[in-house]
């Protein structure tokens, strides 16, 4: 497969991010684990009478792990609105009743942040009592088309191999945030979801190649919506020879596609011989080589890359690039700061 088959999320992202963007969701279902003993902020005592559930009752009773529970009430505020005596967290029927119908909505399809929204506007409508009860909710809607997922639930619809999902999903994500965002937030942790699969059952390669063939035709169609590009040259984007990795060279062009760039993507294992005839063929502003693994980032051949008029600025990027690069060549280590030096070199 000329795609990822084979690549590790930390590959893909050009270099190794040292953490999670504040706000950015977790590529599992899983929260920040909270002691169940902390009294929560507002929450109303329970009476002698009345029966409160722990979270380790409700996550049997719902089958949804406790860690799920911890983050639907840290991220969307849907967790218990009780406190025992002793002022431990207690869910009351109505609490259960909510969790329950956004249970069933993300089982249905439907993103948490909306499922939690429509429970919320239930549970507290115009800001009222907690107590309010879910089952006089309206029935949510099954997934839309072209709604934004978390990576959680795009890895699910992945694994579901459920293609049309994960293909509306991704091309929503990229015409509301854009590519690199949508690279950076969604696309690389939901590979980090399906590559960590891999490692754990040995099995999945069919789960990447779709996402791979989906994503790939979400970034061909956003590149090929230019119209009136800001130069007349174009900048020409490969992979190394023999490298069979090309999905970065494919965000990287449609990146630079939404900010009127033209580009020509020769793709995988684009033999140094076929770069320089296209070289001599468009004569491009930029050219960028994509090198994922050592094995292909052998960089004597780039010092024979033929010397234009006007010059072709040339930049490489990716993780299998070794020492040695000719002082004509520059490296990047970012989709940012690839981006960002194509278009210094188009001014």
């Amino acid at each position: 497969m000329h795609l990822i088959a084979g690549a590790r999320p930390n590959d893909l992202v050009w270099r190794a991010h040292s953490g999670r963007r504040r706000g950015e969701c977790a590529p599992k279902d899983e929260g920040v684990a909270m002691d169940e003993g902390t009294p929560g902020a507002g929450r109303t005592p329970i009476s002698g009478d009345e029966p409160g559930y722990g979270i380790g009752a409700v996550a049997r009773r719902l089958g949804v792990p406790a860690p799920t529970l911890r983050t639907w009430n840290l991220r969307y505020g849907i967790g218990p609105s009780r406190r025992s005596p002793g002022g431990h967290r207690r869910y009351d029927a109505g609490d259960l009743r909510c969790l329950e119908e956004m249970n069933r909505l993300i089982h249905a399809g439907v993103a948490p942040a909306d499922a939690a929204r429509q429970a919320l506007k239930v549970r507290r409508p115009g800001g009222g009592s907690p107590e309010a009860d879910c089952d006089e909710q309206v029935p949510g809607p099954p997934a839309r088309e072209g709604e934004i997922l978390s990576p959680a639930m795009l890895a699910r619809a992945a694994i579901a191999l459920d293609a049309r999902t994960v293909g509306d999903a991704v091309e929503a994500a990229l015409d509301r945030h854009g590519v690199v965002p949508t690279w950076e937030r969604l696309v690389l942790p939901t590979f980090e979801v399906i590559t960590r699969r891999q490692d754990e059952t040995g099995l999945g390669i069919e789960i990447e190649h779709m996402f791979s063939d989906r994503l790939l035709y979400a970034l061909n169609s956003v590149a090929g919506r230019l119209s009136q590009p800001i130069h007349p040259r174009p900048v020409l984007v490969a992979c190394a020879e023999e490298e069979q990795h090309s999905l970065p060279a494919h965000a990287l062009a449609a990146a630079l596609a939404e900010r009127r760039v033209e580009t020509r993507v020769l793709g995988a294992r684009t033999p140094y011989s076929a770069l320089a005839e296209a070289m001599r063929r468009i004569g491009p502003a930029v050219v960028f080589v994509w090198s994922q693994q050592a094995e292909t980032g052998d960089p004597a051949p780039l010092g024979r890359l033929p010397r234009l008029r006007p010059a072709s600025r040339i930049l490489v990027g990716g993780p299998g690039w070794r020492e040695g690069l000719p002082p004509a060549v520059a490296r990047v280590t970012s989709m940012p700061a690839a981006i960002s030096a194509v278009m210094s070199a188009l001014r």
